[in-house]
């Protein structure tokens, strides 16, 4: 994976966050609680592509293989501090 894909894969992610978003907010729409369980993982799978991303263009500034990134996990992805 490139990182031309990765970025093609945060456009599809950010698309349907932003369909999620819009249906829970509609009226009638239900309880709503599957639509935030994939809002989640959605959410997740964008934190893991950024910093991918981000893994991939530290290793090309430092002279490194960017193609050695390795896709990090939930858990640790989301436990970085801002």
């Amino acid at each position: 994976m490139d990182n031309q894909d990765i970025l093609e894969r945060i456009k599809a992610l950010v698309e349907e966050e932003h369909g999620l978003r819009e249906g829970s907010a509609q009226p009638g729409a239900g309880t709503g609680a599957p639509d935030l369980l994939r809002l989640q993982q959605v959410e997740e799978q964008l934190d893991q592509c950024w910093d991918l991303l981000r893994q991939r263009r530290a290793k090309k500034d430092y002279g490194e293989n960017p193609d050695e990134a390795e896709v990090r996990p939930v858990s640790e992805v989301e436990g970085y501090q801002s």
